[in-house]
Protein backbone atom coordinates (compact mmCIF):
# COMPACT_ATOMS: atom_id res chain seq x y z
CA UNK A 1 0.00 0.00 0.00
CA UNK A 2 1.27 3.13 -0.73
CA UNK A 3 1.98 6.12 1.95
CA UNK A 4 -0.98 7.80 0.85
CA UNK A 5 -3.18 5.03 0.99
CA UNK A 6 -2.06 4.16 4.77
CA UNK A 7 -2.46 7.55 5.76
CA UNK A 8 -6.18 7.68 4.00
CA UNK A 9 -6.70 4.40 6.13
CA UNK A 10 -5.10 5.77 8.88
CA UNK A 11 -7.72 9.02 8.98
CA UNK A 12 -10.53 6.94 8.36
CA UNK A 13 -12.68 7.68 11.70
CA UNK A 14 -14.32 3.90 11.43
CA UNK A 15 -10.96 2.33 10.76
CA UNK A 16 -9.53 3.63 13.85
CA UNK A 17 -12.39 2.64 15.91
CA UNK A 18 -11.69 -0.34 14.93
CA UNK A 19 -7.99 -0.55 15.57
CA UNK A 20 -9.38 0.69 19.33
CA UNK A 21 -11.59 -1.73 19.47
CA UNK A 22 -8.93 -4.39 18.95
CA UNK A 23 -6.43 -2.94 21.49
CA UNK A 24 -8.29 -3.56 23.94
CA UNK A 25 -7.51 -7.52 23.42
CA UNK A 26 -3.91 -6.39 24.21
CA UNK A 27 -4.52 -5.48 27.80
CA UNK A 28 -5.76 -7.02 31.19
CA UNK A 29 -8.61 -5.36 30.48
CA UNK A 30 -10.17 -7.05 27.81
CA UNK A 31 -12.90 -8.72 29.50
CA UNK A 32 -14.73 -5.67 31.03
CA UNK A 33 -14.04 -3.78 27.44
CA UNK A 34 -15.94 -6.79 25.32
CA UNK A 35 -18.90 -6.52 28.21
CA UNK A 36 -19.14 -2.82 27.41
CA UNK A 37 -18.70 -2.74 24.18
CA UNK A 38 -21.49 -5.93 23.23
CA UNK A 39 -23.61 -3.40 25.04
CA UNK A 40 -23.24 -0.58 23.65
CA UNK A 41 -23.81 -2.13 20.30
CA UNK A 42 -27.16 -3.01 20.43
CA UNK A 43 -27.89 0.23 21.21
CA UNK A 44 -26.05 3.39 19.45
CA UNK A 45 -22.42 1.87 19.22
CA UNK A 46 -20.88 1.25 15.10
CA UNK A 47 -19.08 -2.09 15.55
CA UNK A 48 -20.03 -5.51 16.29
CA UNK A 49 -18.30 -6.90 19.60
CA UNK A 50 -17.55 -9.76 17.54
CA UNK A 51 -14.47 -8.13 16.54
CA UNK A 52 -12.90 -8.02 20.24
CA UNK A 53 -14.19 -11.23 20.71
CA UNK A 54 -12.47 -13.03 18.12
CA UNK A 55 -9.10 -11.70 19.28
CA UNK A 56 -9.55 -12.44 22.92
CA UNK A 57 -10.56 -15.88 22.09
CA UNK A 58 -7.83 -16.50 19.67
CA UNK A 59 -5.35 -15.25 22.56
CA UNK A 60 -6.76 -17.41 24.70
CA UNK A 61 -9.00 -20.57 22.87
CA UNK A 62 -9.78 -22.42 25.85
CA UNK A 63 -11.48 -19.60 27.11
CA UNK A 64 -13.53 -18.95 23.83
CA UNK A 65 -16.81 -19.79 25.41
CA UNK A 66 -16.29 -17.69 28.67
CA UNK A 67 -15.92 -14.76 26.41
CA UNK A 68 -18.88 -15.72 24.40
CA UNK A 69 -20.75 -15.50 27.82
CA UNK A 70 -19.74 -12.09 28.48
CA UNK A 71 -20.39 -11.23 25.41
CA UNK A 72 -23.99 -12.74 25.00
CA UNK A 73 -24.62 -11.00 28.87
CA UNK A 74 -23.44 -7.67 27.83
CA UNK A 75 -25.35 -7.61 24.56
CA UNK A 76 -28.49 -8.94 25.54
CA UNK A 77 -28.68 -6.83 28.72
CA UNK A 78 -27.89 -3.28 26.25
CA UNK A 79 -30.71 -4.97 24.23
CA UNK A 80 -33.45 -4.01 26.99
CA UNK A 81 -31.88 -0.77 27.32
CA UNK A 82 -32.02 0.08 23.88
CA UNK A 83 -36.00 -1.51 24.44
CA UNK A 84 -36.38 0.74 27.27
CA UNK A 85 -35.42 3.85 24.82
CA UNK A 86 -37.87 3.09 22.10
CA UNK A 87 -40.58 1.96 24.96
CA UNK A 88 -40.21 4.73 27.36
CA UNK A 89 -37.89 7.59 25.94
CA UNK A 90 -38.52 7.53 21.88
CA UNK A 91 -39.66 11.37 21.64
CA UNK A 92 -36.57 12.26 23.68
CA UNK A 93 -34.18 10.22 21.52
CA UNK A 94 -35.40 10.31 18.41
CA UNK A 95 -33.72 13.55 17.03
CA UNK A 96 -30.60 12.59 18.26
CA UNK A 97 -30.84 8.81 16.56
CA UNK A 98 -33.08 9.33 13.19
CA UNK A 99 -30.25 10.32 10.69
CA UNK A 100 -27.82 9.50 12.80
CA UNK A 101 -27.30 6.05 14.15
CA UNK A 102 -29.73 4.98 11.28
CA UNK A 103 -32.09 6.25 9.12
CA UNK A 104 -35.74 7.11 9.38
CA UNK A 105 -36.74 5.07 6.53
CA UNK A 106 -35.31 1.93 7.94
CA UNK A 107 -36.26 2.86 11.13
CA UNK A 108 -39.94 2.57 10.01
CA UNK A 109 -39.32 -0.26 7.60
CA UNK A 110 -38.20 -1.98 10.72
CA UNK A 111 -41.23 -0.91 13.54
CA UNK A 112 -43.76 -1.98 10.56
CA UNK A 113 -42.53 -5.47 10.35
CA UNK A 114 -42.79 -5.55 14.45
CA UNK A 115 -46.91 -6.62 15.00
CA UNK A 116 -46.50 -9.43 12.06
CA UNK A 117 -43.01 -10.82 12.75
CA UNK A 118 -42.20 -9.87 16.66
CA UNK A 119 -39.54 -11.95 18.48
CA UNK A 120 -38.56 -13.68 15.05
CA UNK A 121 -37.64 -9.95 13.53
CA UNK A 122 -35.42 -9.71 16.64
CA UNK A 123 -34.01 -13.22 16.59
CA UNK A 124 -32.93 -12.38 12.74
CA UNK A 125 -31.53 -9.18 13.88
CA UNK A 126 -29.58 -10.89 16.72
CA UNK A 127 -28.17 -13.93 14.89
CA UNK A 128 -26.88 -11.85 11.39
CA UNK A 129 -25.05 -8.81 10.05
CA UNK A 130 -28.47 -6.90 10.46
CA UNK A 131 -28.29 -4.35 12.74
CA UNK A 132 -29.18 -5.47 16.09
CA UNK A 133 -29.23 -1.77 17.44
CA UNK A 134 -32.13 -0.90 14.83
CA UNK A 135 -34.08 -3.65 16.28
CA UNK A 136 -34.06 -3.72 19.93
CA UNK A 137 -35.19 0.45 19.77
CA UNK A 138 -38.00 -0.62 17.49
CA UNK A 139 -39.43 -3.23 19.64
CA UNK A 140 -39.65 -0.85 22.49
CA UNK A 141 -41.02 2.04 20.19
CA UNK A 142 -43.75 -1.17 19.32
CA UNK A 143 -44.36 -2.58 22.49
CA UNK A 144 -43.19 -6.17 21.53
CA UNK A 145 -43.39 -8.16 24.81
CA UNK A 146 -40.59 -7.92 26.62
CA UNK A 147 -40.28 -11.64 27.74
CA UNK A 148 -40.54 -12.61 24.20
CA UNK A 149 -37.81 -9.88 23.23
CA UNK A 150 -35.75 -10.82 25.62
CA UNK A 151 -35.77 -14.98 25.09
CA UNK A 152 -34.99 -14.24 21.11
CA UNK A 153 -32.63 -11.96 21.71
CA UNK A 154 -30.50 -14.57 23.92
CA UNK A 155 -31.29 -17.27 21.29
CA UNK A 156 -30.15 -14.95 18.48
CA UNK A 157 -26.75 -13.25 20.52
CA UNK A 158 -25.96 -16.59 21.92
CA UNK A 159 -26.11 -18.42 19.15
CA UNK A 160 -23.86 -16.03 17.04
CA UNK A 161 -21.33 -15.43 20.09
CA UNK A 162 -21.11 -19.67 20.85
CA UNK A 163 -21.01 -19.92 17.16
CA UNK A 164 -17.47 -17.69 16.79
CA UNK A 165 -16.32 -19.47 20.02
CA UNK A 166 -16.90 -22.88 18.84
CA UNK A 167 -15.37 -22.07 15.17
CA UNK A 168 -12.17 -20.87 17.00
CA UNK A 169 -12.27 -23.68 19.60
CA UNK A 170 -12.40 -26.52 16.66
CA UNK A 171 -10.16 -24.60 13.93
CA UNK A 172 -7.70 -22.47 16.08
CA UNK A 173 -5.78 -20.04 13.90
CA UNK A 174 -7.49 -20.87 10.66
CA UNK A 175 -10.40 -19.62 12.74
CA UNK A 176 -10.36 -15.99 11.58
CA UNK A 177 -10.37 -16.31 8.01
CA UNK A 178 -13.19 -18.65 8.43
CA UNK A 179 -15.33 -16.30 10.06
CA UNK A 180 -13.89 -13.46 7.65
CA UNK A 181 -15.31 -15.64 4.41
CA UNK A 182 -17.96 -17.18 5.52
CA UNK A 183 -19.47 -16.55 9.12
CA UNK A 184 -22.37 -13.87 7.91
CA UNK A 185 -23.18 -15.73 5.26
CA UNK A 186 -23.82 -18.95 7.21
CA UNK A 187 -25.78 -16.79 10.14
CA UNK A 188 -28.31 -15.58 6.99
CA UNK A 189 -29.04 -19.27 5.53
CA UNK A 190 -29.45 -20.37 9.04
CA UNK A 191 -31.66 -17.71 9.82
CA UNK A 192 -33.48 -17.91 6.27
CA UNK A 193 -34.17 -21.57 7.26
CA UNK A 194 -35.59 -20.79 10.58
CA UNK A 195 -37.72 -18.26 9.41
CA UNK A 196 -38.68 -21.27 6.37
CA UNK A 197 -39.30 -23.76 9.43
CA UNK A 198 -41.71 -20.86 11.36
CA UNK A 199 -43.56 -20.02 8.17
CA UNK A 200 -44.46 -23.81 7.00
CA UNK A 201 -45.43 -24.51 11.09
CA UNK A 202 -47.67 -21.37 11.03
CA UNK A 203 -49.36 -22.35 7.64
CA UNK A 204 -50.06 -25.73 8.93
CA UNK A 205 -51.93 -24.55 11.80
Amino acid sequence: MSEPAQEGATRNPIRRLYDWVLGWADTPYGVPALALIAFAESSFFPLPPDILLIALALAKPHLAFYFALWCTAASVIGGIAGYMIGYGLWATFEPILINKVFSQANFDAVTSRYHEWGEVAVFAAAFTPIPYKVFTIAAGVAKLDLLKFIGASLLGRGGRFFLVALVIRLTGQRAKDLIDRYFNLATILGTLLLIGGFLVIKLLR
